[in-house]
């Protein structure tokens, strides 16, 4: 550090006159010192936060990425359930899909909200327990809550988040009956960045109950599901990433985790690509490859098609500005 005389302080001029005379370096030692306050002021390099948002990289499985504060993004996200067990001989179809809009903004750089607005669309014909019928509504809403512990970085490629979405639905997720349907979706997230700017892993625990007042008849429904799902996302050339996902799920009758209802295993690729700097699409397709459904007409099957479908299709479109 340079000390103009001319700016100097009256005490610094004499040390220096004095240590001149002496002949000893004395504006060594300031010197030193600014070298020592820069580098204490200069940010470690370890500290720095991952560049990559793993928020919307996985699939069916959510990243613990929460972005810098006042940052806002439009997400489109659609889920689709498709093909379950046919009730009896002739043509037979289950196709369910949700589509939500929702509007992201990051309060802090640790916590956003996120609410949504739910559509239905399905269309069954002749499957075992699910009403023949075929629409397309408005569903309700959603508010998304997540907090993120603490930022990834390279002396600590680890994070950990917490997320709480309170629903509400107007008709039943696999049967599509009308109703007054409540839940939380609650997750626990980890994810870790395994190879620096290669590979990135994933994994959620989840737990949903569920509350459903089914209209006209007024019968109450109490479930509940217990899930782990895991990834691994490997970046492949330039802004695209892929890798396999796989989930496992449980159902349960009451919203404790009361009685044990049947899983399923299912597995399936994702893919991410970085449309531009501020966009991205997501696509993840997932199938039931094991089930069990403790139903003693089901029980003998290979899959478990009363609580859950055979195949899901994910697809996540968002921009952040």
């Amino acid at each position: 550090m340079r000390i103009s005389p001319l700016s100097a302080p009256p005490w610094v001029l004499a040390a220096t006159l004095l240590g001149v005379a002496l002949a000893t370096p004395v504006l060594a030692e300031p010197s030193a010192a600014g070298g020592d306050r820069q580098e204490a002021e200069a940010p470690k390099k370890g500290d720095e936060p991952d560049k990559l948002d793993t928020e919307n990289l996985f699939g069916f499985t959510e990243g613990t990425d929460v972005g810098k504060k006042g940052e806002q993004e439009i997400l489109f996200d659609t889920i689709g359930r498709f093909s379950k067990r046919r009730d009896g001989p002739g043509r037979s179809g289950y196709g369910a899909a949700q589509p939500i809009v929702s509007y992201q903004y990051d309060l802090t750089d640790n916590l956003s909200i996120e609410p949504g607005l739910w559509f239905d669309a399905r269309d069954s014909r002749n499957v075992a327990g699910v009403p023949d019928k075929s629409f397309g509504t408005f569903n309700g809403g959603s508010l998304e809550v997540k907090y993120q512990f603490f930022k990834r970085t390279d002396e600590c490629p680890f994070s950990l988040a917490l997320q709480a979405e309170p629903q509400y639905a107007r008709v039943t997720p696999i049967e599509g009956q009308g109703a007054d349907v409540f839940s939380v979706e609650t997750r626990l997230i980890a994810d870790a960045r395994l190879v620096p700017d290669r590979l990135w892993a994933g994994i959620n625990l989840i737990y949903d109950p569920q509350v459903a007042r089914l209209k006209g008849s007024g019968e109450v429904d109490r479930s509940s599901t217990l899930s782990v799902s895991g990834t691994l996302m490997a970046k492949v050339a330039g802004d695209l990433y892929l890798g396999p996902e796989a989930r496992y799920m449980r159902a349960y009758d009451g919203v404790f985790l009361n009685r044990f209802e049947g899983h399923a295993v299912f597995v399936g690729p994702v893919l991410h690509y970085q449309v531009m700097e501020k966009g991205f699409l997501t696509l993840a397709y997932s199938t039931q490859v094991f089930g069990h459904d403790r139903d003693p007409d089901f029980a003998d099957r290979a899959f478990n098609l009363n609580q859950f479908s055979r195949h899901n299709l994910r697809v996540r479109f968002g921009v952040e500005f």
